[in-house]
Parts: C-alpha cells; sequence; structure tokens
C-alpha cells in the first residue's frame, strides 16, 4: 500500500497534531499489574496491552464471534500483540525492528491484532482484539497525528487514536460501550512495510 493510500484510509495526518511531549507523557502511563491474557481472572477495569510487529495482509481468517467481522474480506492488515510489561527484553537490550526483532518478538506473541486499511466509504474503520480469553471489537471514533521522517527514508506517524468497544466475548463482555485509547508510533519504512508499535489502553464503560 502507498504512503498517501494509508495515510487517507487511515485518518492519520488530521489537522490537529498532537505534540511529541504529550506523546511521550502517554506512553509512561503504568500498566495494570494483572494481564488480561493470563488465566488469573476476570481483566480488571483498565488494562493495557502492545501491538509491535510488521503488518502483514491478514490471511487466517478465524470466527471470532463478532457481528459484522469477517477477516478476509481482504480489508484487514495484522500484527501481534504482547503484554505490555514484556517490552523490555531480560537482557536489557534494545530491540531494532529493522535488523531482524520481529521473529523475537513472534515469540512472546500473547494474540492478534487486526485493522481495516481498505475500508468502504461510509462505512466505520474496524479493530479487532483476538485475545486468549475473548475477543474485542472497536470502531475508530477520532485521531490526533504528526509525520516525522526518519531520516532514513521512511516516516513516523506520532499520535493517538479513539476507538469505542462495540462487541466483546469471553471476558471482555463486560467491556462493551468501553473505550480504547491508542498510542501510537507506526513506523513505514523506506521499502513500503509498516512497524506497529502502539500502547493500547481498554477499559470499561
Amino acid at each position: 500500500m502507498k504512503r498517501r493510500d494509508f495515510v487517507k484510509k487511515a485518518g492519520i495526518g488530521s489537522a490537529a497534531l498532537v505534540s511529541l511531549p504529550a506523546l511521550a507523557q502517554a506512553l509512561t502511563r503504568p500498566a495494570s499489574p494483572l494481564s488480561p491474557l493470563k488465566k488469573s481472572g476476570p481483566p480488571p477495569d483498565t488494562f493495557v496491552i502492545l501491538l509491535h510487529g510488521f503488518y502483514k495482509p491478514a490471511k487466517r481468517c478465524p470466527d471470532l464471534g463478532l457481528s459484522g467481522v469477517d477477516l478476509c474480506d481482504g480489508s484487514y492488515s495484522t500484527t501481534k500483540i504482547i503484554s505490555a510489561p514484556e517490552l523490555v527484553p531480560e537482557d536489557g537490550s534494545e530491540h531494532d525492528h529493522r535488523r531482524g526483532d520481529g521473529e523475537r518478538n513472534e515469540q512472546k506473541a500473547l494474540g492478534d491484532f487486526y485493522v481495516q486499511f481498505d475500508i468502504v466509504p461510509g462505512q466505520p474503520q474496524l479493530a479487532v482484539y483476538d485475545l486468549r480469553e475473548g475477543n474485542l471489537k472497536m470502531v475508530f471514533t477520532g485521531d490526533h497525528y504528526t509525520n516525522v521522517p526518519d531520516g532514513e527514508g521512511g516516516t513516523l506517524f506520532l499520535g493517538t487514536n479513539e476507538l469505542t468497544i462495540t462487541d466483546a466475548t469471553g471476558v471482555y463482555q463486560s467491556f462493551i460501550g468501553g473505550h480504547n485509547t491508542m498510542v501510537d508510533i507506526l513506523h513505514q519504512l523506506a521499502n513500503g512495510s509498516f512497524f506497529e508499535h502502539c500502547y493500547c489502553f481498554i477499559s470499561r464503560p
């Protein structure tokens, strides 16, 4: 997908720009001590997970039991979900996704995230979280982004998305009507591929 097409269809580059200090502050919000992806009881009222990895076209299309979701309709791309506390490697080293760390993150994956990049005009843009003990369907309601060259021919899209939870299964059913703020660093590399690094702050209504 060309950059201009992604910007147009994903709603990136709105007039209301998020400041870099505000983005940095949002990224430092503490994660919940209870991971929603572990079998340790119901999820807390608010929890944080991380989307991390390269986007690929959705080819595996499980039936997640969510209304109005067809993951094989050609509009969805997918990346991995990991728990926010696992962001820092145990050895303290930094990851560089341009050097093959996507494979290492794949080993830590705790779920799959699907998002519509190719949306039908007049239809809401959807995001779907496929988690271990349930699934979440969300509708994008607003965004604030700014674009920053990465110095290597690519672009960093920095900002936030606001979403409303419209359907859910499993332990997440009580989250219907709730909210998700995505604090996003989306990197388009010079070769056109997209790497996602996004904290998702998900809360009950």
